[in-house]
Formats: C-alpha cells, structure tokens, sequence
C-alpha cells in the first residue's frame, strides 16, 4: 500500500514540475490532460503527506515516553494515543482514495427501459420504472430527454430510451442495468392471483466523439415514415430514421423528431453509447471472466431486483438487501437502494486493494 502511494507521490512532483514546462503550457491539449490528471491525484497525495507528518510526530511522542521524564511521560503517552488513532483515521481514508476511480463516473448516460416477459403488466412495470427513475432525476437536480419512446395499451411502454445529464448521473446509476423482476395482482386479475412479470434496465454511459469514432463506411441508414403520436407529419414524410453499424449488426432506431436531420443525431448518440458500452464489456471480459457476477458488472440477464407489491417488499439479490419501502421508492427515493450498493461495491474494491486485510 505504501509502495502506491510513494510512486503516487513521485507522479504528482513530476506532473507538477512538468506543469511547469514552456512545452506543456504551450500546448493546451496537453495542458489540460496532465493538469486534470495532477488534480486527480491531488487528494490522495495531500493524504498521505499528512499520514507522513503524523508519523513523524508518533516517533517524537515515543521518544519522549521513553525518556524516562515521569511527567513528561504521562502527557507524552497522552499524545501518543490520540496520534496513534488520527494515523488509523487517516489510513481507512487513504484505502477509500486509493480505490480506482470508474472513468465513466462523471459521465451523462442513457437509459434503456424495455418490458420483458409478464405481456401487458410488463408494460406497466416499464413505465413504473421509467416514471422511478424520472422523479429520482427531478430530486438529484438532472435534466431527462427522451429519445424514443414506444408506448403500449393501458398507460404501459414497450421501450423508453432517456439521456439524463447531470453531474454523477453514471456514478449513481450504473448499478441499475439488469433485470427487474415484479409481483403483484394486475388490476384485469378477478381471481386475485398474483403475477411475476419483468423489465429490463441498461444504463450506459454517454460516450463523446471522441470515446468511440464512427465511420461513415459502416452505417447504413434508412429513412421511413414515422408512426404513432405526432401531428399531421405522422406517414407523410420520411422523418424516421434506421442506422443500422454494419461490423456489429447493432440497429437504432429514431422517430420522435419531426426532422430527418435531428432523428439522425439522436440515432448517432445511442448507437455510440452502445458502441461504448459493448467495448466495456469486451474489456471487463479480457480482464476477469470470474468475477462478471461481481456488482456493477452490467450483465443484462441477471436478475438484479424483485419488487413484491403485496409485500410492499423490494430486494436486491446481488448484496441480499431488502426493504419495505417500495411506495417511496417508486416515487423516486432510489437511493435507498444505491447506497447501500455503492457501500457495497466500495468493499468490495477495498477488500481487493488491501487483499482481504483490514490492517496495513
């Protein structure tokens, strides 16, 4: 652990020094890289230097406990134990910064919300979850566009897809991607029986031009009349648009724009968080295939959640989490969900940087 930190150390003095440089500052690009980076690493290494200045100060109060002084002693052994817990306070601190940071945290996303199994009452439960994650937005202050929409009968939606933008939006809602499992008595059941029907989620970070480069030599793009809700323009022009990326065969479709031009942006934008998404998963593949059951992992077909209606109980089956709160939050209090996933998660992080110990 302390290995890590001192080459963190060595970094920032290098960064900083660099920083510094004619042939840095006159190149913004490079500018702004290594400064975010100096300012990434920032807090770690202010950490650690006070770890360093409160070890220094545990030496003086040893020495001085064995000087052999009787009063000097006393207050010396006094200060020793408030600097020996200070040195345990700072170095869980140091453990929790030295986790890696997901580059993705600070990203905008785009959620995918589509019923699965449970026909009619699936439907509903989308548009419950699209509704959730709606007011859970609103709370956190971020701003929901809706990109396509696909509805069904009795208030219910086939697919959503939203870009949330706002700050942490990935950080807060990455867990969420998965299977959402409901029970409970549709309102058409005369016998009262109960029904389990599910929906899928998939948050993917929003990805810039930059995180995925597009080819025009890949795409073919199809033009169509739209339908459903839309005015006079509804199959009389060709507003619709179908891009179709020939290397992985993945298809996006948009209409809810009544411009071509406007429908091919949004298509654009979904198929490069797709893209995104998709090399992300290729990467954690490479990395561990093992530990894909792991919280965060983002497998679409694992069963993440139940939500039990005549219970009023929702678990979480990746950390065995329960509560009775389901009321609240399907009215958007879903951080009574992801905290207790990010504490989770956290651990877990900590459990691999420290090795299962919780000493030095």
């Amino acid at each position: 652990m302390f290995d890590k930190l001192a080459a963190v150390e060595m970094r920032y003095e290098e960064l900083t020094a660099s920083l510094g440089t004619a042939t840095v500052q006159n190149d913004p690009a490079e500018y702004r890289k290594q400064a975010k980076m100096l300012s990434d690493i920032e807090p770690l290494v202010e950490k650690y230097r006070e770890y360093k200045m409160v070890a220094s100060e545990i030496t003086q109060a040893e020495e001085l406990v064995n000087a052999g002084d009787p009063e000097m002693r006393d207050l010396a052994e006094e200060e020793l134990a408030e600097l020996t817990r200070r040195q345990s306070r700072i170095v869980d601190e140091l453990k929790i910064l030295l986790i890696p940071k997901d580059p993705n945290d600070d990203k905008n996303v785009l959620v995918e919300i589509r019923a699965g199994t449970g026909g009619e009452e699936a439907a509903l439960f989308a548009a419950d979850l699209y509704r959730m994650y709606t007011r859970y937005s609103e709370r956190q202050g971020w701003k929901l566009e809706v990109l396509n929409l696909s509805e069904a009968g009795q208030g219910g939606l086939k697919e959503v897809i939203v870009s949330i933008t706002g700050r942490g939006a990935y950080s807060r809602l990455k867990y969420e991607s998965g299977v959402h499992r409901v029970q409970r008595v549709p309102a058409t059941e005369a016998a009262g029986r109960i029904h389990t029907s599910t929906a899928t989620v998939a948050v993917l970070p929003e990805a810039d031009e930059i995180d995925i480069q597009i080819q025009d030599k890949d795409l073919r793009i199809d033009t169509f009349c739209s339908s459903g809700p839309g005015g006079q323009s509804v199959n009389t022009t060709y507003s619709a648009v179908r891009v179709t990326h020939i290397p992985t065969g993945i298809v996006v479709s948009q209409q809810d724009e009544k411009s071509q031009i406007k429908n091919r942006a949004k298509a654009l934008k979904v198929l490069r968080s797709r893209l995104y998404d998709l090399e992300m998963q290729k990467q954690q593949d490479a990395i561990s295939k093992d530990r894909r059951s792991q919280v965060g992992s983002g497998d679409r077909s694992e069963k993440i959640r139940t939500y039990n209606f005549p219970q009023s109980r929702i678990t979480d089956h990746r950390i065995g989490f329960t509560t009775h709160q389901l009321t609240g939050v399907l009215d958007g209090d879903v951080a009574e969900l992801i905290d207790p996933l990010t504490t989770f998660y956290t651990a877990e992080k900590l459990r691999d940087i420290t090795g299962g110990s919780t000493g030095l």
